[in-house]
This record gives C-alpha cells, sequence and structure tokens, in this order.
C-alpha cells in the first residue's frame, strides 16, 4: 500500500473518531440540551465545564453506548474522567439527565466502577454528579453486567479520600445510596432525593407521588442526610470547590478578625443565649468557615475553617438550642465529624458551653446511652490534637465529652465566663445539703438555704478556682484566644505520611 494510500485512510480514521466525540458534545444534541434547560438544569457537560480548571478534563469511556442495540445514548448517560479542581488532581462522574433520566445501566455502572477503581488505585478525591432515576429497568434484560462494583468500591473509598455529592435535581435508588455513602451531601433546595422512586413506591405502597413529594430536601436537611442545602448547580459547584480545599495543603495566612469582639459575646447572665457561630467566625481566618449539617443536631454546630491558612474542625455546642445540652442527634452529626477530620488529618478544635447530657424518660427512649458514647469513642480514638476552649457551662458528662483533660487536649483553655461542675449545681447542692434542706421547714427559707449553698458551689468552681486546682491550662482574655491557639498549632508536629487508609468515616 502506498504511503499516500495510508495517509487517507489515517485520515479518515481520525476524522471518524473526532465525529464520534463531537456528538457527544451539547451542541451536537439540541434536543437533548433543551429537555434540561426546559427542567431548568445544567447539562452534565456544563457542570464539569463549571467545576473543574479549563483544559483539565480527560474523558473516560465517552464513546460507551447503551448495552441493547435499539437505544441510543451520549456517553451512555455517564460522563466521567480526570481533571483537576482549582489545582489538584480529581475523579469525577456526572449522571447525564438527558440520557434516560440519567439512569443506572449494565455499560454505565462498568464506567463508575472503573472510575471509582481508579480513584481507590490512584488516591484521588471524587466528586459525582447523581442526577438520575436509578436503575435503568430495560438492561434486566443484559445477562452477566450489573452493579455489583459499584457501590462497594464506593464505600471502600471511605476515608482514604474525599467524596463529594451534588445532588442538583432527582436522585434515587442508586443515586440516592452513592450520595448517602459520600463525605459531603450538596442538594439544591427543588432537588428530590429517596430510596426509591414514584413507580416503587406506587408498586409498593399503592401510592403515587411526584418525585418532590418523596423526598424533598428540606426532610433530608433536618434529618442529617444533607450537609449543605444551596439555592443552585453554580452554589453547589462553589461549595464543592471550598470544601475539597480544606482538604489539601495549607493556604497563606488569612485576615484576622477582630479580637476584642470576643470580649462581648457571651454574656454576664448565664441564662441568656447567644450564637456560638459568632464565636466561630471571631477566632477563624475570615470568611474560612463552613458549616456542615446545620439542619441536623442543632444543638452542636460543626464547621470546617481556618486558623492562619492551617484547615482545621471545629464542633461546638449551640446554646441557641436546648440550651446546649447534648442531645442524640448532636452527639451522632459531631462524632461523625471527629471521624472526617481524623481521617484526613485535621487538628479540632473544640469549643464548650453545655449544661450536659439531655436527661429524662423521653431522652432515654431515643438511645441516647449509645448516641453519646458516639461522640466520646471518637474523639478518644481520633490521633489529631484536640483544642478545648471553655466558653461558659462545662457541666457533667458533656463536659467530660466535649474535649476536658481525660481527652489529653494539646491545650485546654476557659474564658473568665466559665463554670465548671461535676452536674449542675442547682441540682448537685440539693444532694450534698439533702439533711440540712429536709430540716428546714420553712418552705421560703429552705429555698433562701438552697440558693446559698448553690453560689457557694458557684464560687468554688469559677474559672478562675478551677484553673487554680489546676483543672485547666489557662483562663485566658477571650481576645487571646487566637494567637494562643496558633501558638499552639505551631507547636504540634505534622502528621506522619501514611501509605494506607486511617479509618473509615460512617455514613452518618
Amino acid at each position: 500500500m502506498a504511503d499516500a494510500e495510508k495517509r487517507d485512510m489515517l485520515r479518515v480514521s481520525i476524522e471518524q473518531v473526532r465525529d464520534a466525540r463531537a456528538a457527544l458534545e451539547d451542541a451536537a444534541r439540541p434536543d437533548a440540551v433543551a429537555r434540561q434547560k426546559k427542567r431548568g438544569r445544567w447539562t452534565a457537560r456544563e457542570g464539569i465545564a463549571a467545576l473543574t480548571d479549563a483544559g483539565s478534563f480527560v474523558e473516560y469511556g465517552g464513546l460507551v453506548r447503551p448495552a441493547l442495540a435499539d437505544m441510543q445514548g451520549a456517553a451512555d448517560g455517564l460522563v466521567m474522567g480526570t481533571a483537576r479542581v482549582e489545582g489538584r488532581a480529581v475523579d469525577i462522574v456526572f449522571y447525564d439527565y438527558s440520557v434516560y433520566a440519567g439512569t443506572q445501566s449494565a455499560n454505565n455502572h462498568a464506567k463508575i466502577s472503573r472510575m471509582f477503581g481508579h480513584a481507590l488505585q490512584n488516591r484521588l478525591p471524587v466528586i459525582c454528579w447523581l442526577d438520575g432515576g436509578g436503575a435503568r429497568p430495560h438492561d434486566m434484560k443484559v445477562e452477566g453486567r450489573g452493579a455489583a462494583h459499584t457501590f462497594v468500591l464506593f464505600a471502600r473509598l471511605s476515608g482514604l479520600v474525599p467524596t463529594i455529592a451534588i445532588v442538583p435535581g432527582r436522585a434515587f435508588a442508586g443515586h440516592a445510596n452513592l450520595a448517602g455513602m459520600s463525605d459531603l451531601l450538596i442538594a439544591t433546595r427543588d432537588s428530590a432525593m429517596g430510596m426509591a422512586g414514584p413507580p416503587l413506591v406506587e408498586a409498593a405502597l399503592g401510592i403515587k407521588l411526584k418525585p418532590e413529594e418523596i423526598g424533598p430536601p428540606e426532610v433530608h436537611y433536618a434529618a442529617g442526610a444533607v450537609d449543605l442545602l444551596v439555592d443552585d448547580e453554580a452554589e453547589a459547584v462553589e461549595a464543592a470547590k471550598r470544601y475539597l480545599s480544606y482538604f489539601g495543603p495549607p493556604l497563606p495566612p488569612g485576615e484576622a478578625p477582630d479580637p476584642a469582639a470576643l470580649r462581648t459575646l457571651v454574656p454576664d447572665n448565664p441564662r441568656r443565649a447567644y450564637d456560638v457561630r459568632r464565636v466561630i467566625r471571631g477566632i477563624a481566618d475570615i470568611d474560612s468557615v463552613m458549616e456542615l449539617r446545620g439542619g441536623y443536631g442543632r444543638a452542636m454546630v460543626t464547621t470546617l475553617a481556618r486558623l492562619g491558612g492551617r484547615p482545621v474542625g471545629v464542633i461546638a455546642n449551640q446554646p441557641m438550642f436546648l440550651a446546649g445540652a447534648m442531645d442524640g442527634p448532636a452527639c451522632e452529626k459531631a462524632a461523625r465529624f471527629v471521624q472526617l477530620c481524623d481521617a484526613f488529618d485535621l487538628p479540632l478544635l473544640v469549643l464548650c458551653d453545655t449544661p450536659g447530657l439531655m436527661v429524662g424518660p423521653d431522652i432515654e427512649k431515643t438511645g441516647l446511652v449509645r448516641r453519646s458514647a458516639r461522640l466520646l469513642a471518637a474523639l478518644a480514638n481520633s490521633t489529631m490534637p484536640i483544642m478545648t476552649v471553655v466558653l461558659r457551662k462545662a457541666y457533667g458528662l458533656g463536659y467530660y465529652i466535649m474535649g476536658s483533660r481525660p481527652l489529653d487536649p494539646a491545650i485546654l483553655l476557659a474564658w473568665p465566663t466559665a463554670e465548671f461542675g461535676g452536674m449542675g449545681l442547682e441540682g448537685a447542692a440539693s444532694i450534698i445539703y439533702r439533711k440540712e434542706l429536709e430540716g428546714i421547714e420553712d418552705a421560703e427559707g429552705r429555698a433562701a438555704r438552697h440558693r446559698e449553698r448553690t453560689d457557694e458551689l458557684k464560687r468554688y468552681n469559677t474559672a478562675l478556682e478551677v484553673a487554680g486546682r489546676f483543672g485547666y491550662d489557662d483562663v485566658i482574655d477571650p481576645a487571646d484566644t487566637r494567637p494562643i491557639l496558633l501558638n499552639t498549632l505551631a507547636t504540634l508536629p505534622p502528621p506522619p505520611p501514611r501509605s494506607e487508609r486511617k479509618r473509615t468515616i460512617e455514613p452518618h
């Protein structure tokens, strides 16, 4: 064969490849794109363009077709590959709702399993765009291929690399399962999610429901399934980028907030509430705080933040809810967050203001015995430094759990407003001085004596008195909190390098 003929054949072959690839682009699918726009949604490729650094996306499996010969669909409804997000290498998998409602098929299950295996082998973060209606029923006719590896491989990424799920529309069945296994789940306010979509719900329960009636986002946010609720795809993409940045190297030191503002955040009246988020923002670098699961476990606030550019995790009692008393959801939320920070070597800042664990017969019905134990177990087994600041109340087992001396924090500080007690001091006075109080027949006199005894205990357990017994490393001016924490971080050695996973992260 002449060289000119070979070149002509090669040119034709290259053109065929180019044509096949061009057919994948949105410009070649005007009807499919129009359907997405009618839904008010981005296409998968628009999402990838917004998320990834320009020119960095390398697609895998773009030429894959549906398994059944009589079906057609670009990339079989799953766009995936490697890319960079703000300079960091990642693996991405984006379901394309314009292809059979983004359903999971025999061939795109094989594709996504390949991508998850790639992430597992190369320790790359994974970002999933989960817009789809679950399994593709048509592919039940395809023998020997299925979802066997997809979910197992994704589960094996837990604690090894950051995993992020974005739900920009509908995520049912397998899509919801992947979302639930992700470290971070971001959902738009007009999304819907459920372990089964409308057809299966109707078959099982005999009820006809719209997708949005099965699992609206506000329900999942309140239940703790959704970490971040955002307005639209653009905000979801920015949230994913921001979250990923906490699990990379430190940034240059950020701007410090006004330290004097911390002095007035905790009210002098111990019965007055305040928003602990203001304290977190008053310590961290300006604009560096990212709260997770704000709709669930509201007696605790869990945030990522930066101190002098260094990523840290923060757990804080929230006096605005249950006066900061720790219930089951708060303990579970904080426990999982501690696992997340420990898995990826983030130091932990604990801000304590709690009257203790919730008590009473109703709370015992919620399994608090086990749920509170999760947080203590997570903290006790974390190998990352803990820095504790007692802002106000530090009572009972709640304080014991929240970074007290037995947990061996790198530093244990208290503000002058701190109060200490093995239990609530009013209750302690009733127990310690029971005989004395029972001996006073006059009710008013007994109440007055109880107040006196309670005040004695309070004076014995002020911040300065407890520090005098070395219950705290120091009592500090709140304005000095940030520099002390920065100096403490500077004294701590970096975590040792690892070639294997440190720990897994519980899904909930």
